[in-house]
């Protein structure tokens, strides 16, 4: 699946559908960016179930300041609406993996519980 480019117009609409949606904050002259960008493709190709969306933080920085980005690239994971993790750093395949498999295992039920506490 390709990924999405989000903008400050699109971004509430497909981050507060259910499922989950993982977002990488980058800029096109940042030398981590580009290196972790084949990396969040591969994964894109290989969950389809997953939204893989990219906020260039250069043509957005509305979404950058909303978001408190201080660092690029930093990914975003948000499931069924809720953020449930931001990491910046060029992750590994592995890495990514990983933090793909443990969003798929949150109990959301649990995650609102404690967000309402």
């Amino acid at each position: 699946m390709a990924t999405v480019t989000l903008t400050a117009d699109n971004f509430d609409e497909v981050a507060q559908g259910d499922g989950i949606v993982l977002v990488d904050f980058w800029a096109e002259w940042c030398g981590p960016c580009r290196r972790f960008a084949p990396v969040f493709e591969k994964a894109a190709g290989t969950h389809p179930d997953i939204v893989f969306a990219k906020v260039d933080t250069e043509a957005e920085p509305e979404l950058s300041e909303r978001f408190g980005i201080a660092s690029i690239p930093t990914l975003m994971a948000i499931r069924d609406g809720v953020i449930v993790f931001a990491e910046p750093g060029a992750l590994p395949g592995s890495v990514l993996e990983n933090v793909i498999e443990q969003v798929r295992g949150l109990d959301m039920e649990d995650v609102r519980r404690r967000l309402e506490a």
